[in-house]
């Protein structure tokens, strides 16, 4: 090992890897989550513990429960995280409506699932785009029971804009608002409708005041990890809203970290931190197996049917930090969310 860093002539360490930013999970970081692993893990009251931990898989977490007759949407489904999703969910006999960038892509992706699949264009930046591909949804005239979005971008060196916004605000949290809300009545619909939403231990690099509403243009002291964490944040903070307006229903929304995993989520990383986490990448990360295990785990357990509001890692809640429980934010977020956005909404 110590060879393999020499050759990169660069004293690279875990730690510096992970604060850097490794290749993580989609919506995924643990890194310069400084002393975080240290941090005993708090449980919320109330809500069921599962038997599954960090190293399980999505299989094991769906074994024995028959998804036939359900129908899930995964956003990012083409490739890691989501392709996996979609693999188990399918094999579960659920139908799998497969959203990605391109509709090439999306048939790919299904051209390689055994089980029933539905592939749809949604790219997450262009909100035309989202709104021809939810209306090829809504046209399938079915519920949706599972609403999964997972797809996600991740610390882009320089500031990259949309429609005057921060690419990965744009990308992370907006462009799965339009999504959320053009396809919430599917989900209503279900006898039991979950929506479940990506986010990341790294919403520790998020602002300590929280959403920086003053500067979603990015255009003020540009970080990106900073904004990588801030668009993490906002995905919680859009569940904790969601749940409350759904509260007395029997839809439900939650979050999930999904662990540090390599996909292809760090392609915008420099190339030695690339590199560094090919050579030591498999001491400390995840398989794309035990990544999914979580996201699954919280869209089909029984056990979680009421359970709406929360955060999950390892297959189990936790109570996060920082301002991930600020509810006062998360009305605002939401506010701030629909005048953004709202010639895209569903009326």
């Amino acid at each position: 090992m110590n060879k393999h860093m020499k050759r990169l002539d660069i004293p690279v360490t875990r730690r510096q890897v992970l604060a850097g930013g490794t290749v993580l999970a989609a919506g995924t970081t643990l890194a310069a989550c400084s002393g975080g692993e240290d941090q005993p893990v708090v449980r919320p009251e109330g809500v069921p513990l599962g038997p599954y931990g960090a190293d399980s898989t999505a299989e094991q977490v769906v074994e024995g429960i028959n998804l036939t007759g359900k129908t899930a949407l995964v956003t990012g489904a083409n490739s890691g995280l989501g392709y996996e999703t979609m693999r188990v969910l399918a094999l579960r006999g659920a139908h799998v409506i497969c959203a990605a960038r391109t509709m090439e892509k999306a048939e790919q992706a299904c051209a390689g699932i055994q089980g029933r699949t539905t592939p749809v264009a949604i790219e997450l930046t262009d909100f035309p785009s989202i709104v021809t591909g939810t209306d090829a949804v809504q046209a399938l005239g079915m519920p949706i029971d599972m609403l999964i979005l997972n797809a996600g971008i991740m610390a882009l060196p320089e500031l990259e804009q949309v429609y005057g916004l921060e690419k990965q605000f744009v990308t992370n949290h907006l462009g799965h608002f339009i999504v959320g809300n053009r396809l919430l009545p599917q989900v209503q619909a279900a006898p039991q409708g979950r929506v479940v939403v990506l986010t990341s231990s790294g919403y520790q690099w998020a602002p300590e005041t929280g959403i920086e509403f003053d500067n979603l243009s990015g255009e003020r002291d540009y970080n990106p990890n900073k904004m990588y964490g801030q668009s993490k944040l906002a995905n919680h903070l859009y569940v904790r809203q969601l749940a409350k307006n759904l509260a007395g229903t029997t839809t439900t929304a939650n979050s999930v970290h999904p662990g540090v995993i390599m996909t292809n989520l760090g392609r915008s990383f420099p190339k030695w931190q690339q590199v560094a986490a090919k050579l030591i990448g498999w001491t400390f990360m995840k398989s794309v197996e035990a990544g999914t295990a979580t996201t699954c785990y919280v869209a089909t357990a029984p056990a979680l049917a009421t359970v709406s509001g929360h955060y999950f890692a390892d297959c189990n809640p936790e109570v996060p930090g920082g301002q991930m429980q600020n509810d006062e934010l998360a009305a605002k977020l939401w506010q701030v969310s629909e005048d953004l956005t709202r010639p895209y909404l569903l009326s």
